[in-house]
């Protein structure tokens, strides 16, 4: 444990900060399993489940989780799915 008091606060920050990023990651795996899940069993709502997966991944591309490339990538992966 921390004795000084700035790093008392990186210690406070961090446990948020991890959270936060651990809660997003968490969102956006059920998302995408979801997607995956609704285009193999061709379900008739899986545009709205596609399009709400890329919202969770631009999501997590713009809070830092995951990289602007990655993100493009899934984006394209669930399009052609789809498609």
């Amino acid at each position: 444990m921390p004795n000084i008091k700035s790093a008392k606060k990186r210690v406070k920050v961090i446990q948020t900060k991890t959270a936060r990023n651990k809660a997003i990651k968490s969102d956006l795996k059920t998302a995408l399993k979801k997607a995956d899940a609704a285009v193999i069993d061709n379900a008739d709502n899986k545009e709205e489940v596609v399009k709400a997966a890329i919202k969770k991944v631009d999501m997590a591309c713009t809070k830092g989780i995951m990289h602007k490339n990655k993100a493009a990538r899934k984006k394209s992966q669930l399009a052609k799915k789809l498609g």
